[in-house]
């Protein structure tokens, strides 16, 4: 069986990481800590590297955490009447 190729894995440092998502680097060491991050410490004295892949499936993740968050409010704040269509609308748009 031959081998398949695999793609390339690009590790960046916290602080790259850090600087694109606008937080801190230890904020950055903390998400590959708990594994929201994917990386590895490589060296001597061992230093983080960071998937560059692991960042954008990361952001992802967010990104779809948010569009929940904005649909559970949106239909917290419908009217009944608007979700069973029956009765008055309060607020129509």
């Amino acid at each position: 069986m031959p081998d398949t190729p695999r793609p390339e894995v690009r590790l960046i440092t916290p602080a790259q990481v850090a600087e694109a998502l606008s937080v801190s680097v230890d904020e950055v060491i903390a998400l590959a800590m708990d594994g929201r991050l994917r990386g590895v410490r490589v060296g001597r004295p061992p230093q983080w590297r960071i998937d560059e892949d692991s960042v954008t499936g990361y952001l992802d993740e967010q990104a779809e955490e948010a569009r929940r968050i904005a649909l559970w409010r949106q239909s917290n704040a419908a009217s009944f009447p608007e979700l069973w269509g029956t009765g008055t609308v309060r607020r129509p748009d």
